[in-house]
């Protein structure tokens, strides 16, 4: 049977208001009756923001994490079993009388427990999914209607509970394992590009993740940045990168200025660059130069 979260807040997330700007369009969109999709590259926050947004709404909350082998019906739910029942009567000592039957026995799942009672449901990664499962969400965001389903279920159809919304993440479909969302789905959703947050919110995420102090987080977010500016990356380092070197500098005791901390931002930030597109120049000398800008060296 599926199970409901009840989320509380977290004193770690950060809302500044380049953050706080995304959440109220996205809760507008969510009180008018639309699902949502946050989409954007790995890294950079699209299921924290969802769980804080599902929060603000106030409801428990359904979460259904996409991979490929999802199917409907762990979405849905299904005819997972039979319940067995026997009677015995002996009512006349001398005779006795059984009588059997059984029943095949429906489990909700997660999609169908949101709608049934009005939760948020927080669909993670949709588009690592085949398309033709996420066909079920069709009617649900169109005619607010699941239809369909089994006699052990309740037979027929039932109508979506009124408080009922929806929360996707996804990731660029030119990522391994991602499947190209049907554009019908799509249509009915309103899609939030999340594709970096302003310098001000990395600072502060790196701060609030790694707990160092603000320069530290400033230096550290401004080597990622400009990383990121040169368009030679393959896949782009986000705040994530920013709070991985943050914390392995913390953990190796390493400063700023020091060699240790050079290891750590090559070793962190040199599988994001792409080979094919620096032409003769090195991934530790393209480094250098991005580092060189930002700190010195002991």
């Amino acid at each position: 049977m599926a199970t409901a979260i009840i989320l509380k807040p977290s004193e770690r997330f950060v809302e500044t208001p380049f953050i706080r700007d995304i959440v109220n369009r996205a809760l507008s969109y969510l009180k008018a009756g639309f699902p949502i999709n946050l989409a954007g590259p790995a890294g950079c926050g699209k299921t924290t923001l969802a769980f804080h947004i599902a929060w603000k709404l106030g409801k428990p909350v359904t979460l259904i994490v996409g991979n490929d082998e999802v199917k409907s019906s762990n979405l849905i739910g299904g005819e997972l079993g039979y319940s067995r029942r026997l009677i015995y009567d002996r009512f006349i000592s001398s005779v006795l009388k059984v009588e059997e039957s059984a029943y095949k026995v429906w489990l909700d799942e997660r999609l169908l427990a949101a709608c049934k009672y009005g939760y948020t449901l927080i669909y993670d990664e949709f588009t690592r999914v085949k398309p033709e499962v996420n066909n079920v969400l069709l009617p649900i965001f169109e005619d607010k209607m699941i239809f369909s389903l089994p006699a052990s279920s309740g037979g027929g159809y039932i109508r979506v509970h009124p408080d009922f919304r929806a929360i996707l993440t996804s990731n660029p479909e030119e990522y391994a394992g991602v499947y190209r969302a049907q554009d019908a789905l799509l249509d009915r959703l309103v899609t939030i590009h999340l594709n970096g947050f302003d310098e001000e919110t990395e600072v502060r995420i790196t701060m609030a993740k790694a707990s160092v102090p603000y320069e530290d987080a400033k230096r550290i977010v401004g080597i990622v940045r400009r990383l990121r500016e040169t368009g030679l990356c393959e896949y782009t380092p986000t705040v994530r990168s920013c709070i991985m070197i943050a914390k392995l500098m913390k953990q190796c005791g390493a400063d700023l200025n020091s060699k240790k901390f050079r290891e750590i931002c090559h070793d962190v930030l040199a599988p994001k660059i792409g080979k094919g597109k620096i032409g003769k120049v090195s991934i530790d000398t393209l480094l250098e130069e991005v580092l060189n800008k930002e700190v010195s060296v002991n």
